[in-house]
């Protein structure tokens, strides 16, 4: 809205001392950060304090599962929201609500945000443990990833420049762009030539429909990208601090990666396809990290919140969507490579669990999955709860404590987050 006035006051009253200071993509994401950071701790205390009053909350752990006799009881959930409204308030204030891109990411938060919010509200309300029915989470997260996907594929303004080239002609710099297309086109690491093209895995299918085929992979892996990350999140969000400080992380590599999709000089350095109107989801992602570190002022150990489904969901599809929009979906394993592993430690630890427990065997992969919660459980606290079972991967008999875990989890991310950047250069 502020954007707007200022675009609106430049055309009634010609330009103005400050004015220009808006059309800059950096000021505009750092006015965002500023204000979401802002009103996720102001907003956040007052959230947390009225949670309180109306003794909304779930019960996380207690000393009795925990072997630092941390208790967890009457810790107030769903401070998702706070996430939601720090997010969304400044990017209506400082974006540029004509950009398509910037809507696809408000939607996405919404309606993830939404989902989440029905998920702890049975839990919570309606004292059901398992929450929503997993079907309908799933088919929310499908929805979702239609949209995004269709959108790209048919919306008219939603086009790429697959080459760039930028070079000065007697001191002018000249911006030399290949034909604005859509194109099935994404970045893929290690390779020298940058990128790849969904649609060349279907020449077999002629020069027509290949391309088709390739448009309905590009909208099928957005699908799955969107519900792979978001569950991911999920599963991450089990310590204080964990997600928001993994997911604070990624976003800024994120903000690195769409800075350079929409800027034609560093486009052409690194070779990547420029994408326009990316750049207000430089905007959008400067307010997210900016929420981030607000809520993690009241999230840090110990926790006064939890962001409870309605953060978790929608912190992993606002990734994921970005990701996708700016054509990086390929990245993602390696910048999420954390979220990667805690789902990959879900699976392995419950496929396995149930094959053997049909041959008579009852074998678990990790002492408890996720991945980071094997890591403050002991083999005694799973054997007493299930004395036949035998654990392949037991590792150290020392265990640490949460805040430990969430930190080392978080250096992890950061070194993931820098090779993902290192990515754009390593051929």
């Amino acid at each position: 809205m502020i954007y707007h006035l200022i675009e609106y006051l430049q055309q009634t009253l010609g330009h103005f001392a400050g004015a220009g200071l808006w059309q800059y993509i950096s000021f505009r994401a750092i006015v965002a950060g500023v204000i979401a950071f802002i009103v996720s701790v102001w907003f956040g205390n007052y959230f947390i304090n009225l949670l309180k009053r109306k003794h909304i909350s779930e019960q996380q752990r207690d000393e009795k599962t925990d072997p630092f006799n941390v208790g967890k009881k009457g810790v107030p959930t769903m401070g998702g929201v706070v996430l939601i409204v720090a997010t969304i308030l400044p990017v209506l204030l400082v974006g540029n609500l004509k950009n398509v891109y910037l809507w696809l990411m408000i939607v996405t938060t919404v309606i993830l945000g939404l989902l989440g919010f029905a998920d702890d509200y049975i839990k919570t309300f309606k004292h059901n443990k398992e929450g929503l029915n997993g079907w309908v989470k799933i088919i929310g997260q499908v929805a979702l990833g239609l949209i995004v996907g269709l959108t790209l594929r048919y919306a008219p303004v939603t086009t790429m420049n697959e080459t760039v080239t930028v070079h000065y002609e007697n001191n002018v710099r000249v911006v030399e762009k290949s034909p604005e297309v859509k194109s099935t086109r994404t970045t893929i690491p290690f390779v020298k030539n940058h990128n790849a093209n969904y649609a060349d895995m279907f020449s077999l299918l002629g020069e027509d429909w290949k391309y088709r085929a390739g448009w309905i992979f590009f909208v099928l892996l957005t699908v799955f990208v969107v519900a792979a990350v978001s569950n991911g999140a999920n599963l991450n969000d089990g310590m204080d601090g964990m997600c928001a400080g993994n997911s604070a992380i990624i976003g800024i590599a994120l903000i690195v990666l769409a800075y350079v999709s929409s800027n034609t000089m560093l486009a052409d350095y690194f070779d990547v396809m420029y994408i326009p109107g990316s750049e207000e989801l430089v905007v959008f992602l400067g307010a997210f990290v900016g929420a981030l570190v607000g809520f993690l002022w009241f999230n840090g150990f110990p926790a006064q919140v939890f962001m409870g489904d309605t953060g978790s969901l929608t912190i992993g599809g606002i990734i994921g969507v970005c990701a996708v929009i700016i054509h990086k979906e390929l990245l993602v394993p390696i910048l999420c490579g954390v979220f990667l592993m805690e789902s990959i430690s879900v699976i392995l630890q419950t496929q396995v669990y149930k094959f053997s427990k049909k041959k008579g065997q009852r074998i678990r992969v990790f002492k408890r999955a996720p991945l980071h919660d094997h890591f403050r459980t002991s083999v005694e606290q799973v054997l007493k709860n299930d004395p036949t079972c035998r654990i392949l991967c037991q590792g150290q008999k020392n265990l640490h404590h949460e805040t430990k875990i969430v930190v080392r989890f978080c250096i992890v991310t950061l070194l993931l987050a820098a090779f993902t950047i290192l990515t754009l250069k390593i051929r």
